[in-house]
């Protein structure tokens, strides 16, 4: 019987299905870190807004407690966004001609709310609550970092599964005393009276870990 294909074309097929198998592993590994990556996750990556809002200055250099503006967080799953009066409040006599705070006046003179661009969007199948964190010890900036650093508001991180899960398996070292949730520059003195504090505070809250990894704790 004589031979179809020469010998060659074995090694050629060899070869093709070599390559075939690197370029499969290397799209794979490019969809993987496509993923992962803050094109897709958006963190450090800056929404902007309708007026340029510098939580460095209102926070940081003015040192303006978060619950004036996010009048809900303690309160209900949402922190709030503040109306055009919460602004007036102080802009009504500062900064009254400048271009910047133009979009607040004219929200205010015609009765329209000021379209704020939500900074952080996570999927609808997930729970988050603003008051279930901030109650139980947990700083704002475990979540959305030194916004009083930030001249402008950006994700602090990626915010997917794992990232929450890494806290919810482990939320001792994160947790705070709870007049200390809204201090952005906040720290234990020393490592040991950090375990220590964290040990307290663990019981001080009534914190389950049990619980914190149940599926329906974020999911429902």
């Amino acid at each position: 019987m004589s031979q179809v294909f020469p010998k060659k074309l074995d090694g050629v097929l060899r070869i093709g299905c070599f390559i075939t198998a690197l370029m499969f592993l290397f799209v794979l590994l490019t969809l993987i870190g496509l993923t992962r990556s803050s094109w897709v996750t958006g963190e450090n990556r800056f929404t902007e807004q309708p007026i340029p809002f510098s939580h460095r200055h209102h926070a940081g250099e003015l040192q303006i407690d978060c619950r004036y503006c996010h009048t809900s967080v303690e309160t209900s799953a949402q922190a709030g966004l503040p109306p055009t009066e919460t602004c007036m409040t102080c802009h009504s006599q500062l900064y009254t001609q400048d271009e910047v705070t133009a979009p607040i006046r004219r929200s205010w003179t015609e009765d329209k709310p000021i379209r704020w661009k939500r900074v952080i969007e996570l999927p609808d199948f997930v729970y988050f609550a603003h008051n279930v964190h901030v109650n139980n010890g947990v700083a704002c900036t475990e979540c959305h970092g030194r916004v009083d650093r930030m001249p402008l508001m950006s994700q602090a991180h990626h915010y997917t599964m794992g990232w929450c899960l890494e806290c919810h398996k482990d939320p001792a070292r994160r947790l705070r005393p709870e007049e200390e949730v809204f201090s952005p520059e906040w720290s234990p003195p020393d490592h040991q009276q950090r375990e220590e504090i964290a040990e307290f505070l663990m019981k001080k809250y009534d914190v389950e870990l049990s619980r914190l990894t149940e599926c329906s704790s974020c999911h429902r």
